[in-house]
């Protein structure tokens, strides 16, 4: 058997070049192209009267050894009596059943990409199955039982309803579409009727008229505690409170959206919540931060999260939001301070946030966005800001008007 085996060298694999099968011995061949450019290793066998074929992979990246060992492992089954074919077959069904809820959620959000409006949705999708489901994200969909889904979702089912409810609503589409897929069985344990309704309380209604803001006089020196800590999330936190902009907005910047030397940061419309191109002005503060960023940076987000290609958690900066203050709500400080200790116009100052102003017909003929005008009151907002100079800000910005 000995004269059988090993017929192959290292030296002959690398410069065999005549086209078909060449015998290493006992059922492994190698496999040259017709045009004598790839190689691969081919494992042949017959059992039950039947004549199989199975691939060991390229020659490129398995060597003569490696591909030798499985094949002593394949004549071990045949030996027995047992297809490798359907050894093979079995281990990797297995591997499928054992697919995480992480990569089950990842696929299903690729899936349903064709048929959303805009990328927000799967921007969004994404970001609250990371933030929040960390306690079921590597566990295999299978395993996800109701003890699971409730340590993703008590944590802020009380805090946060109105995340907690949506949070629920795409574990439970999650599991659903595993099930589907054949990766796992029974009822959804993020179901609500009949299951989780009789488990959690009924959560409360999102109070939607207002959210917590820090009273602008305060903001300051909120800034200036910001700046001693040092970390992204701070100056994350930062360039939130300088562009008046939403979290989601600047958690989802890109090195590609902001033009340095104009100062400008232009957020996609598909990124936007009414869906339209927005030019935010940024002041010397805000670019200094852009700066600090592009010296550490990591990845195609500017405030890049622990997880490799993705952004900042939404977790991280509002970690840093002190008791009755929410980080949307310093866009309220910024209207606030705008109404209260300025005379820039109210339409520019709503135009700074992004929401519209006037009706159809005064929208149609302003073609422009003001952006200059804009970058005025950024500027005066961005000093007002400054730890230690809000009290002069006001009167020059009163003064300018």
């Amino acid at each position: 058997m000995a004269r059988h085996l090993n017929r192959l060298t290292a030296r002959s694999v690398a410069s065999l070049k005549k086209p078909g099968r060449h015998a290493d011995g006992q059922n492994l061949y190698l496999k040259v192209s017709a045009d004598g450019l790839s190689k691969s290793w081919v494992f042949m066998f017959d059992i039950a009267g039947r004549q199989r074929e199975a691939g060991f992979g390229s020659a490129s990246f398995v060597t003569l050894a490696e591909a030798r060992e499985k094949a002593t492992e394949w004549r071990s089954l045949l030996a027995k009596r047992v297809d490798p074919l359907d050894v093979k077959k079995g281990a990797r069904e297995a591997a499928a059943t054992r697919k995480t809820f992480g990569q089950c959620a990842d696929e299903l959000i690729a899936s349903k990409r064709p048929e959303w409006r805009n990328a927000t949705h799967a921007r969004q999708w994404s970001q609250t199955l990371g933030d929040y489901c960390a306690p079921i994200w590597n566990m295999p969909a299978g395993d996800v039982d109701t003890y699971a889904v409730l340590a993703a979702l008590k944590p802020i089912w009380a805090a946060k309803p109105e995340t907690a409810s949506r949070l629920r609503g795409r574990i439970e589409a999650v599991l659903d579409s595993a099930k589907a897929h054949g990766l796992r069985s029974g009822e959804n344990p993020a179901a609500w009727r009949g299951h989780l309704a009789l488990i959690l309380p009924k959560r409360q209604k999102l109070d939607r008229r207002h959210l917590a803001a820090m009273p602008y006089k305060d903001v300051a020196t909120f800034v200036a505690a910001l700046r001693d800590n040092e970390s992204i999330r701070a100056l994350a936190l930062e360039f939130v409170i300088l562009t008046a902009a939403r979290l989601g907005e600047v958690l989802g910047a890109q090195w590609a959206e902001i033009d340095i030397s104009a100062k400008v940061w232009t957020i996609p419309a598909g990124r936007m919540k009414a869906g339209r191109e927005h030019r935010v002005p940024l002041a010397s503060r805000a670019i200094e931060i852009v700066a600090q960023m592009a010296a550490i940076q990591t990845s195609n987000y500017i405030f890049p999260g622990q997880r490799r290609g993705r952004p900042l958690s939404h977790c991280a900066p509002r970690e840093l939001c002190p008791a009755g203050a929410t980080i949307h709500g310093f866009r309220s400080s910024f209207r606030d301070w705008c109404g209260e200790e300025t005379n820039f116009p109210r339409e520019l100052a709503e135009q700074c946030l992004a929401h519209k102003t006037g009706n159809a017909v005064e929208a149609a003929y302003r073609r422009g966005d003001a952006l200059e005008k804009r970058r005025v009151l950024m500027d005066a907002w961005a000093s007002y800001c400054e730890p230690g100079a809000g009290g002069n800000v006001i009167a020059i910005t009163r003064a300018a008007n």
